[in-house]
Formats: structure tokens, sequence, C-alpha cells
């Protein structure tokens, strides 16, 4: 701390955009503090990576035997958290693979730990940035002042709702077609995309790259989406649209998983099964910033504005933001964890500027 009782940086989120800001901090030997959350529904420690199985486009994690070099970058006593091995990546006997989503941001942890970061497992549920010092108020930890605080707590994919469609979630259920949509399980094999907007095109674009043929399922008889992404989706001979449609259940099993998707008529009630292997979910996302009720500026979608250009500075002095909180285009590991480098560093000058040594 610069002074008694005061932080000089707060870091709120644990994904790959707070992990980052903590390496950066504490290497700066602004002794970082960062709270990572507790489990709750579509949000837990670690971010949305803890949702996510194989990353095969993170920079330097080619496939290889992954698991033992994790098992030996991070503390034992966090092993129970890592997921079970991929079968059928066996190489000489060894597993090989791409990184998984948690074993990925396990190790971004252990390097911030490595370096002096304090963690602390609780939700900040209020901020008070009106005036030096900054405050956040925690749950069941009480409030703490700082002069900088860098809010990296991400977003949340929507998703449609169904128990089934829970099940499948990394099993052919995904809400992000460049994380996922090039894994073997996909490729050459008929895909779906809900939703009728930009986004949804774009999945479902990006998809026809690796499917045999994309299904694009939404309620009404016209998409949301600009006209230019319109047209390329409804000229593009690998997509076929199901217009006034809705989905009602994921079908599968646990050997297979997703292996089909069941779809109701809006109009006329009558019942379709299309067999898919991948169900991608593009109806938007939900920035993690309700804690902040309305203190820091938003776009109208909901993320936090950036107030300089090239930078990660928010509305309030002191305040930056990392990662897809502040991000509705990119939302990708890398993108988070550069922003997380820049949130840093912007804290760091921030800091000197205003003479917090």
């Amino acid at each position: 701390m610069s002074e008694a009782g005061v932080e000089k940086v707060v870091i709120i989120g644990s994904g790959p955009a707070g992990w980052s800001a903590a390496i950066y901090a504490a290497r700066a030997n602004l002794n970082p503090l960062l709270f990572e959350g507790t489990p709750q529904p579509d949000m837990i420690p670690l971010g949305q990576l803890a949702f996510t199985t194989e990353v095969e486009n993170y920079p330097g994690f080619p496939v290889g035997n992954v698991r033992a070099f994790v098992e030996s970058s991070v503390a034992e006593d966090r092993h129970y958290n890592l997921p079970p091995l991929p079968k059928g990546h066996e190489k000489n006997g060894q597993p090989h693979y791409a990184v998984q989503g948690v074993e990925l941001v396990e190790l971004m942890k252990q390097q911030a730990l490595n370096f002096g970061t304090r963690v602390i497992g609780d939700d900040i549920v209020d901020v008070d940035i009106s005036s030096q010092p900054l405050k956040v108020i925690s749950r069941d930890n009480g409030t703490f002042a700082a002069r900088t605080v860098i809010v990296a707590t991400g977003a949340r994919a929507n998703y449609i709702g169904l128990p089934s469609e829970d099940k499948f979630k990394n099993r052919g259920v995904s809400a992000c077609a460049v994380c996922d949509g090039a894994l073997p399980r996909f490729r050459n094999k008929p895909l779906l995309v809900v939703g009728g907007g930009d986004s949804a095109v774009e999945e479902a674009t990006y998809l026809t790259n690796f499917a045999s043929r994309v299904y694009m399922v939404h309620r009404r008889d016209s998409l949301r989406a600009s006209k230019i992404m319109q047209d390329r989706a409804l000229h593009n001979p690998k997509i076929e649209m199901v217009w006034h449609h809705v989905v009602e259940e994921c079908l599968g099993d646990d050997k297979q998983g997703l292996t089909a998707v069941r779809m109701k008529n809006v109009n006329d009630g009558s019942i379709r099964e299309q067999p898919v292997v991948g169900m991608f979910v593009a109806i938007g996302h939900t920035p993690n910033t309700a804690f902040l009720n309305g203190k820091l500026e938003m776009n109208d979608k909901g993320y936090l504005k950036l107030t300089k250009p090239f930078r990660t500075h928010t509305s309030a002095e002191g305040v930056f933001a990392a990662g897809d909180v502040a991000d509705d285009y990119y939302r990708q590991a890398i993108t988070s964890a550069g922003t997380g480098c820049m949130a840093a560093l912007d804290a760091e000058r921030w800091l000197a500027a205003q003479g917090f040594e």
C-alpha cells in the first residue's frame, strides 16, 4: 500500500484481463489486490474461460503434453480445479491436446501470485468512486479504499435457458464460434446458429469455413442484422434459413454429446427435429456491471465506455476498464489479456502523475 489502509490498485475480476492486469501491476511494485468473485449462475471465478474446453487460438500453447506443464506450474493445492483430461488425445502414452480454458487461466493466476498479487475470493457489490480515495464494497469482507480500480468483470453470453442446453454446454452447445468452431467435432458436420442479428450472421458465416451446413434459426421471417450482413447470410450457399422457429430442446447422449435440436414453428406449432452436432447461441451478451449501479458511463449495450482513444480510462478518475466488460466487438481471451496489460500501465502512470508513490 502507498499509505496506511489505502491500496494502490484494486482489480475486480479474475479472467484473462484481471490476471494480466495483476501481473503487470505486481511487477511494477504496485502490490495489487484482486477480487476473484464467487461461483454464481453463468459467472464463476476465472471468467468465461472456465466454461470452455480446448483453447486452440491463444498464442504460445500448441498441442502437446499440456497437463504435465500445468501441474508443474500451478500450486498443488489448486490441482483439484483442473478439468478431466480429454479422451482420444494420446501420443506415446502421453496426453496431447490444446490447453483447456481452466488450465490456461490457472496458469495466468499462478503467474500473478508468483509476483505477489493478493487475492480475495469475494464479490464486489458496490463502489464509491466520487472522490479519492476510491472505495469498493465487498459482500463478506467489508470496504476497501484504493487510489485506482481496474474493472475486469467481463461479460456473460446470453443463452436460451433450456435445461437440455446446459446439459450439452461444451459438448456441442457454445456461444462463441470463433472460440470453438474449428474444433474437430464440428468439422464437416451440420451446425446450427440461433439468432437474427449481426452477431448471429457473423457466427454463421464464420462457421461455413468448417461446417458441411449451417442452419440459422430465427423466430421471425426476416433478420434484424444490417442489410449488408443479411445479404451475406441469405446468399451464402452453405447457410439455410429456418424462419418462424424457436429451439425447444437439445438432444443427444453422454457419449456423443449434442446430436440434434428440436424446434417448434411459432405459427402453426409443428415440430422439426434437425440433426446437428453443434448449436451456437448468438443472442447477445450481458456485461457484468450491475454492481456499479450506473456510476460509470456505458454505451447503449451496457458496456463500459472508454473515454480516451487507445486507453482504458473510464468516466471516473482513477478507474480503468479491461476485457469484455468494455468490449462488445472482439470478446477474445487474448484481447482481454492485452487490455488488462494496458489498464495496469494506465493505472501505474495515473498514480505517478497524481503523485501517489
